[in-house]
Parts: structure tokens; C-alpha cells; sequence
């Protein structure tokens, strides 16, 4: 089995930062592109960034200029750092990565999401 484990989200003032870190861990045999998405309420899931496993990066204009998307291959993490945070970055954030794993099957998998709160 597979499993994507986020860490890092939490209460923050606007104007502040925050760094979402997630590892996958399990049976994983390789794994292409990692990502982050967040889900506001009562609003649908968007996608925040993307990093392919060659370092191509995506960014939602969202989070342009905001944002950096990373990733450590050695350690099957992937990390998003937030910086200048607004009041509309606010929601729960889930990590995504499409991995193969020991089967050789190839699935999208999601982490339980963190909760990220921008408030005064």
C-alpha cells in the first residue's frame, strides 16, 4: 500500500508563511509527478502547483510569485512553501502524486489534506 502523509499547515496571519511538507511512504516503485491542490468551502478542488520528477514545475496563477513547489526524490516528499499569505488562501490543502508501485501498477494517490487558515 501506499500512503501520502501531509504536515505544515496551521493558523498563520495574512502576510505570513508557511511551508506544507508531504512524504509518501509504501510499497512505491517510482513516482512521477507530485503535486498540491487545495479545496476551500463550498468551492471545488484546484490545483496549486505541480513538480514532474525531472523538476518541470507548475504554478495556478493563484500562487504565482507566492508559492514554491519542491520536491526531495530521495526522500519521497514533496514541499510547498507559502509566503505573503492571504485571506483567500485559506482551505485544505492535499497533497497528489502518481506513483507505480511494487505490482508495477500505476495510480493517483491523495493525502488526508491539512487544514491552512490565514486570519487576523
Amino acid at each position: 500500500q501506499v500512503q501520502l502523509v501531509e504536515s505544515g499547515g496551521g493558523l498563520v496571519q495574512p502576510g505570513g508563511s508557511l511551508r506544507l511538507s508531504c512524504a509518501a511512504s509504501g510499497s512505491i516503485f517510482n513516482i512521477y509527478a507530485m503535486g498540491w491542490y487545495r479545496q476551500a468551502p463550498g468551492k471545488q478542488r484546484d490545483l496549486v502547483a505541480t513538480i514532474t520528477s525531472g523538476g518541470r514545475l507548475n504554478y495556478a496563477d493563484s500562487g504565482k510569485g507566492r508559492f514554491t513547489i519542491s520536491r526531495d526524490n530521495a526522500k519521497n516528499t514533496v514541499y510547498l512553501q507559502m509566503n505573503s499569505l492571504k485571506f483567500e488562501d485559506t482551505a485544505v490543502y492535499y497533497c497528489n502524486a502518481d506513483i507505480r508501485d511494487y505490482s508495477m501498477r500505476r495510480s493517483d494517490y491523495w493525502g488526508q489534506g491539512t487544514q491552512v487558515t490565514v486570519s487576523s
